[in-house]
C-alpha cells in the first residue's frame, strides 16, 4: 500500500478514535476542506473545530470500500454511522478526495449522502 494511501487510513482511524491530534498531523498547515453545500474551511484550526458534530455522541463507524490514487490524489469511498444527541443513528456513503502536498493531505473534498435508517 502507498504512503497516500496508508495517510488515508489513518485519518479514518483518527476519526474513528475522535483522536484530533492523530488527524491534524496528517495536514499541512493550510489545509482546506470543502464540504460542498455546507461549508469551506482553511487551516488545522477550523478543520479540528470541525473533526466532531456538536449533534453527535460517541465516535462514528467509518467503512472504506475502496481506495483509488492517481499522482497526488486519492479517493476513498465508503459508508458510515453515527449516533445523534436525539437518539437517532444516522447513515450516510461518503466519498472524500485527499489531495496531498509531500507527505501531508493539502484539501479534502467531502461529498455525503444519507441513507435510509437500517431496517
Amino acid at each position: 500500500m502507498s504512503h497516500q494511501k496508508e495517510t488515508v487510513e489513518r485519518y479514518f482511524e483518527g476519526f474513528r478514535r475522535s483522536d484530533h491530534a492523530m488527524i491534524l498531523a496528517l495536514l499541512t498547515e493550510d489545509v482546506a476542506w470543502d464540504l460542498p453545500g455546507f461549508r469551506h474551511l482553511r487551516g488545522k484550526e477550523a478543520f479540528d473545530g470541525e473533526i466532531e458534530n456538536p449533534d453527535f455522541s460517541g465516535q462514528p463507524t467509518l467503512v472504506i470500500d475502496r481506495l483509488i490514487e492517481e499522482g497526488q490524489t486519492v479517493v476513498a469511498i465508503g459508508e458510515g454511522a453515527g449516533q445523534m444527541k436525539s437518539g437517532d443513528r444516522f447513515r450516510f456513503a461518503y466519498c472524500d478526495a485527499f489531495t496531498f502536498e509531500g507527505a501531508f493531505i493539502k484539501r479534502v473534498e467531502s461529498y455525503l449522502v444519507p441513507l435510509p435508517a437500517e431496517g
